[in-house]
């Protein structure tokens, strides 16, 4: 099997130019496969660099498995003095007519063994129609209230942005903006394939919510915005929920700290929040952003 390694790059070009000086290699020496295109976004927003696949080294060759040997054809007389023997070699009535009786008695009982299978063969099939059991639908995440949608001022300064920003992304998400409590907009968006709009983690997501809190808040009071999109909040949080319970028991267990990947201050909090009450444990955040993250730690209380 021939060997393969994967590059990114902004585009497909630069990708296999550092393949090909990585392996000290020409562009002939190796087959090429694109696994993912350069993306340019807008505004550096769900850009995605290319992402290639190099094979290299040499090519294996078919196993031929060797057969027995062909026999040799036999010459055309020997032939035809093999089918005349055939057809002037007298048959034996022993052959054909002549059956001990042990032969007849057991292909009797063979006929009459099959006869009797016959409607345990139906019984047996019977179940297998049957239909399967339903199984239990899984639990659905939980569904916010958030009341009807609002129109103001400042919901229509959100869709107005984020209209113009989606359309730049081509994007055909639509756009629902909702006010669960005075001075906090909840804003959702609707549609197919908005992975690109989610991003990894939800750095995309996040990216969009602060360039549209930034332009609904230039001027007039101050709101606190919300943006979700395909529910990837709500599994987001109970995503880290689970985290933060898995790592608690695995500090209690070995009796040490565990730094957490690094996390924006919603994220933090998440963890904070779900560890709060947590017996043995306690929680703190270390470092400056974009690198600040959560330890989860022994509680000083619990030391022995």
């Amino acid at each position: 099997m021939r060997e393969y390694i994967d590059v990114t790059g902004k585009n497909e070009d630069e990708a296999i130019s550092k393949a090909l000086s990585q392996l000290g290699l020409d562009r002939d020496d190796v087959s090429v496969e694109v696994l993912e295109r350069a993306k340019s976004g807008f505004l550096g927003l769900g850009a995605c660099p290319a992402k290639i696949r190099v094979f290299y080294g040499p090519e294996e060759e078919p196993v031929v498995k060797e057969g027995p040997p062909v026999p040799a054809e036999r010459p055309e007389t020997v032939r035809k003095a093999e089918r005349r023997e055939r057809t002037e070699r007298p048959v034996k009535k022993t052959e054909r007519t002549e059956r001990p009786e042990k032969a007849e008695r057991s292909e009797k009982a063979e006929r009459v063994e099959k006869v009797e299978k016959k409607p345990q063969r139906q019984e047996r099939t019977q179940p297998q129609t049957q239909k399967p059991q339903r199984q239990e639908p899984e639990e659905p995440l939980p569904v916010q209230n958030l009341g009807e949608e609002v129109d103001d001022e400042k919901a229509q300064a959100i869709k107005t942005f984020l209209s113009g920003l989606l359309n730049q992304m081509e994007s055909q998400a639509e756009i629902k903006v909702y006010l669960p409590e005075k001075g906090r907009y909840k804003v959702i968006l609707e549609g197919q394939g908005l992975g690109a709009l989610i991003g990894r983690r939800g750095e995309t997501l996040d990216a969009i919510q602060q360039l549209t809190s930034y332009a609904v808040n230039r001027t007039g009071n101050r709101v606190r915005i919300q943006l979700d999109a395909e529910g990837y909040r709500a599994k987001r949080e109970q995503s880290l929920q689970h985290l933060a319970r898995k790592v608690a028991g695995k500090v209690l267990r070995y009796r040490r700290s565990i730094s957490l990947e690094p996390m924006n201050a919603y994220e933090r909090h998440v963890i904070h929040t779900a560890l709060q009450d947590y017996e043995g444990v306690t929680t703190y955040s270390t470092g400056v952003d974009p690198n600040r993250h959560v330890v989860v730690a022994v509680d000083r209380g619990e030391r022995k």
